[in-house]
């Protein structure tokens, strides 16, 4: 639903909205489409992963100046679906600094979206991936988890934003997420797998 031709035919309805309701919209394709995305639209484009790694014999790996090159102008980092350890998310991190990617460090729970917030990415993104994909938004299951991280979050550095993720779908969810203090969410199946995509996007960004 989201490869290939779908995947800009995706980040082109994304820019609409993003157009007509002035809503800051970030999509996140697979590596491959990075670069059909970027230079299809002008909307924001994040690569899902990167690896702390420098220009050598790393076969396999994403190197950040590669996403960098396609026209990616940022990275999510430890998404619950390519979790890493501590070290390798300071090193993405690092590798995101060196190559002028903003970061969205993912993490599950109110410890680690603290331990995340220590190395200083742009973004926290608090995802229960006991939730993700269900349709049952963490903002109304687990509002504690989101507070809870929002406030750590900000002991220890208020510069950091703070997303919320997981069963995220309809602009109720969104208004949600941000009375609890966050500043965005984070999403895929609720808008991908919809049977009116365009039109769960216009009514989630409702919520704003």
């Amino acid at each position: 639903e989201a490869t290939g031709k779908n995947a800009v035919r995706i980040a082109e309805m994304c820019e609409s909205v993003s157009e007509e309701t002035g809503v800051s919209i970030i999509v996140v394709p697979q590596p491959a489409d990075i670069r059909a995305v970027a230079e299809a639209t002008d909307i924001s484009v994040f690569a899902q992963h990167i690896d702390g790694i420098e220009a050598g014999s790393h076969t396999g790996s994403i190197l950040a100046e590669s996403v960098r090159n396609a026209g990616a102008t940022g990275t999510l980092i430890n998404h619950s679906e390519r979790r890493l350890t501590l070290a390798d998310i300071d090193a993405a991190i690092c590798a995101a600094r060196r190559t002028g990617l903003k970061t969205i460090v993912c993490s599950n729970n109110i410890a680690t979206t603290g331990a995340s917030a220590a190395l200083k990415p742009n973004f926290v993104a608090i995802e229960p991936p006991e939730l993700i994909g269900t349709g049952i938004p963490v903002s109304k299951a687990n509002p504690e988890i989101v507070s809870g991280a929002v406030d750590g979050v900000l002991k220890i550095d208020p510069d950091v934003q703070v997303l919320c993720g997981a069963g995220i779908s309809t602009g109720e969810d969104m208004a949600a997420a941000l009375k609890l203090g966050t500043t965005g969410v984070l999403l895929a199946s609720g808008i991908i797998k919809a049977h009116e995509p365009r039109k769960a996007l216009t009514n989630l960004v409702t919520g704003i």
